[in-house]
């Protein structure tokens, strides 16, 4: 997230697995993680199955383009695209280093969010506007804003629960 008063970075995940409309597979997944040295973070939802294949290729897009997020997210895409890769992945990604943030999705959309704040999965709406409300009205760092807003989504959505893992740009994991 970037702050109107400076940089907000962050992102946050929440971890649970669900099987179809009514079973809670697993409470404890982790959905976020760090890759290319820690340098870059990512968190997913959607089919898990896709998920890692989606991570699995945008690392090595990363890989090939010395770390360039925008770069990496476009080439991918552009696979997609192309049809080399299958075409369509049931699942999405927001990627952050300490410069980007993107959202990719399965189908090959590589979006840079407004304002700096994002939020995906089956909560991600709930999510997302309780960022927004959070980003503009309070000074609350990443972190926070982060926590809060899916601590909020976990009391509307029935698919989300608050079950947080939390990773901030340049900073070790803490769990919430």
């Amino acid at each position: 997230m970037r702050g109107k008063k400076g940089r907000r970075d962050g992102n946050c995940g929440r971890g649970q697995v669900t099987l179809g409309e009514s079973v809670i597979f697993k409470n404890t997944a982790v959905k976020v993680r760090r890759i290319f040295g820690g340098k870059v973070i990512l968190g997913f939802a959607g089919s898990v199955t896709d998920a890692f294949a989606l991570t699995e290729r945008f690392e090595g897009m990363l890989n090939k383009f010395s770390g360039n997020l925008m770069r990496s997210a476009v080439e991918l895409a552009e696979l997609w695209r192309s049809d080399k890769i299958g075409r369509k992945l049931d699942a999405m990604m927001i990627t952050a280093d300490e410069n980007t943030l993107l959202i990719l999705s399965g189908t090959g959309e590589v979006i840079e969010p407004d304002e700096g704040v994002c939020a995906i999965g089956s909560g991600g709406n709930y999510a997302l506007a309780a960022a927004r409300a959070l980003y503009q009205e309070t000074d609350y760092d990443a972190p926070t804003i982060a926590t809060k807003a899916l601590k909020i989504a976990s009391e509307i959505c029935v698919f989300t629960n608050d079950n947080i893992r939390l990773e901030t740009v340049g900073e070790k994991v803490k769990e919430a």
